[in-house]
């Protein structure tokens, strides 16, 4: 007998928590009728193959399309659901063909960084409800268009950093804002990593199951290299954002919030490539730091080539305080006194299922209040990994005023924004 029946009602049932876990954050007076189901489209088999699998199975939920510039991608990602969740998405290689279904309540973003928001502000303007993968913009400039946006067009919009959902990092936050370990002041984060080589890429023919001019999308164009497709372009300043915004935006964004801090003041910035020669861009050894007002800071230390990182993890978060620290990971959290000693600890989920369940609600309730990462949130988060990599690009200390804006910088303000393909430029 096959065990994906047994598969799939696990994550109904794991998935029944997290719509409770929905309707408790936000408070909700009414009970959604079991009939009303939210109509989503998934762009991205990659990460979004998953969230995919993850959204199907929710019970409010409809999945009509998944897409992917990559045929073969996409579908492989559209049997895979089917298999697993029982429903049966369409397969698209067009994004566009989603925005335009007036079926489609909403649609799920987890494509290249340099697609996030430009993506996200067209389904704003179809009048869709956005789930968009960390970071959600490729540059600060594009975060504030995607705000924009989404107010103009009223829109409930989530950014995927689902450690915000989950039980028990909620309650290690609210611990921490009651003042477990006294006044904390300092929160130290890092992700760690194997990553290998990507070696020497040449200029390529497009293979025929890869839309290459679809995959580009906003971003100028350049030729094929057979080293960039479907993930290393993380790699290059062109389409990606380094380690700091593709993971360290989780990090950042608990340190944040633990803090409770939005925009800093000042921001350094060290490292470089220091492991493998190759066409990679952006650094494999990354120090940032941020000062805030209020006497707070926050480092990052990202590690693309080396683990573990402090601790014995590859991921996780250490506040310090008056009285101790608290060191948050995937999903657990550890209070210690200031002699080390651990006093208290306890585990629970990630937060996915339940992240996603809150965005469903809030998509039904059209009550974005209730969101666990609404996209200004999002997007004071992913600023932060924008700063560190613009700090580091100019090798120099930026200072930050209001909404993080850099002061008197004029080659630092120049990587606040990026240049388009003509035609491709996003409009709010």
């Amino acid at each position: 007998m096959s065990d994906h029946p047994n598969r799939r009602q696990f994550l109904r049932r794991a998935m029944v928590g997290g719509v409770a876990l929905a309707e408790g954050i936000g408070g909700l007076a009414r009970a959604a009728s079991p009939n009303e189901s939210v109509v989503v489209g998934v762009a991205g088999m990659s990460r979004g193959r998953s969230l995919a699998l993850t959204f199907a199975v929710n019970p409010h939920c409809l999945l009509k399309y998944v897409c992917d510039v990559d045929r073969r991608r996409v579908e492989n990602g559209a049997k895979a659901v089917e298999k697993e969740t029982g429903q049966s998405p369409a397969p698209l290689t067009d994004l566009r063909r989603m925005l335009d279904d007036p079926e489609v309540d909403a649609v799920v973003l987890a494509l290249p960084v340099h697609w996030h928001a430009p993506a996200a502000i067209l389904a704003c303007r179809a009048g869709k409800h956005v789930y968009v993968e960390k970071p959600c913009s490729h540059n600060p400039h594009e975060g504030e268009l995607f705000i924009a946006a989404a107010r103009k067009h009223d829109c409930v919009v989530q950014m995927g950093n689902q450690r915000r959902a989950s039980e028990v990092t909620r309650e290690a936050m609210t611990r921490l804002h009651e003042g477990v370990i006294g006044r904390a002041y300092y929160a130290r984060g890092w992700y760690a990593s194997m990553r290998g080589s990507i070696g020497r890429g040449r200029e390529a023919p497009v293979p025929e199951h890869l839309d290459y001019e679809m995959w580009q999308g906003p971003a100028p164009r350049r030729p094929y290299r057979d080293n960039v497709v479907h993930y290393n372009w993380h790699w290059f300043w062109h389409w990606g954002t380094g380690e700091i915004g593709n993971n360290g935006t989780h990090g950042l964004d608990l340190c944040r919030w633990g803090l409770d801090v939005d925009y800093p003041v000042r921001v350094n910035s060290a490292g470089g490539r220091f492991r493998y020669d190759d066409d990679q861009e952006t650094p494999d050894t990354h120090m940032v730091s941020y000062d805030f007002p209020g006497g707070k800071m926050i480092s990052w230390e990202g590690l693309s080539c080396n683990h573990p990182g402090p601790g014995g993890s590859d991921f996780g978060v250490t506040f310090f305080g008056e009285n101790g620290n608290m060191s948050v990971g995937d999903s657990f959290y550890r209070i210690c006194d200031n002699d080390g000693k651990v006093v208290e600890e306890k585990s629970g989920n990630r937060g996915d299922i339940e992240h996603i369940a809150v965005f469903l609600e809030a998509v039904r309730s059209r009550d974005r209040t209730i969101l666990t990462s609404e996209i200004e949130e999002g997007h004071k988060s992913t600023l932060l990994s924008h700063l560190g990599n613009i700090a580091y690009r100019t090798g120099r200390s930026l200072h930050c005023g209001e909404k993080g804006h850099i002061l008197h910088d004029a080659e630092a303000n120049a990587l606040w924004k990026r240049e388009y393909e003509p035609g491709w430029e996003p409009a709010v």
